[in-house]
């Protein structure tokens, strides 16, 4: 289905030319972060299920899921412009009847999504802290709300997936190995149990920049698995035969 772009925006494609979605270089885009985390979220009972995308940006997340789920999926974005742009790539991809944005900030969706109705839960939420005095930001405002925890901070993503997932439901997010002790408190702290961590690596020998993380409601503290790494780039820069198979839509985590 056509849809009407601004001028400074593009449609990019995936998965073998199946996926659309609309771009910008004036916002922040889609990186290789959302590929890999939309790979990593494993549906259970074939995603009959409501999904729901904290953070969603554009939308990518759910649009690379959206052929794995049958059920229902809502994206939550606070920016206007990140929101609008993925409404229309989700009606460039014909899936208005599966996935449904909403502009909104996440502590304001409960009138919308009643809490405990998620059979899953995906995040790739900003990553930086706010210092005031020694962090520098993006002087691009959509680029600093997207990677900076300027309108949405760790716990705040913890608590609000606890609060939409039903007991022993899967919450999947994406986010930096340099947090990861942070991360786990506060998954901890929110009653989500860690049962899966994937450390992603930009070249062999090099130190991890991504971990994934798969946690479950109100789960047993014991049984986590690190799962096999990820390695996204050769000695050439070029993209590992792993991830390209990620960006055709053909591996799934095991």
């Amino acid at each position: 289905m056509k849809v009407e772009l601004l001028p400074d925006e593009r449609i990019d494609m995936l998965y073998n030319d199946d996926v659309h979605i609309i771009q910008s270089k004036s916002v922040f885009s889609f990186s290789l972060d959302a590929v890999l985390l939309a790979n990593f979220a494993e549906p259970r009972k074939n995603g009959r299920g409501l999904t729901v995308d904290l953070g969603a940006g554009n939308g990518a997340v759910s649009l690379f899921m959206a052929h794995k789920l049958a059920g229902q999926i809502v994206g939550v974005e606070i920016q206007e412009r990140l929101a609008d742009m993925a409404q229309r790539s989700v009606k460039m991809n014909d899936l208005t009847d599966k996935i449904q944005i909403m502009n909104a900030d996440m502590r304001d969706i409960f009138s919308d999504i009643r809490p405990g109705s998620a059979d899953m839960v995906v995040s790739n939420p900003p990553y930086f802290t706010v210092d005031n005095d020694h962090t520098v930001m993006h002087e691009n405002k959509h680029y600093a709300i997207a990677r900076h925890e300027l309108m949405a901070d760790l716990d705040l993503v913890t608590y609000t997936a606890k609060k939409l997932l039903k007991n022993k439901a899967h919450f999947f997010m994406v986010h930096r190995p340099d947090r990861l002790f942070e991360i786990l408190a506060s998954l901890q702290k929110n009653h989500l149990s860690p049962k899966q961590i994937q450390f992603v690596y930009p070249k062999v020998g090099e130190a991890a920049n991504i971990v994934l993380i798969d946690a479950i409601k109100d789960g047993k503290l014991t049984g986590a698995k690190i799962l096999p790494p990820i390695v996204t780039h050769n000695a050439d820069d070029t993209y590992t035969d792993a991830v390209w198979s990620i960006y055709e839509g053909r591996q799934q985590h095991e």
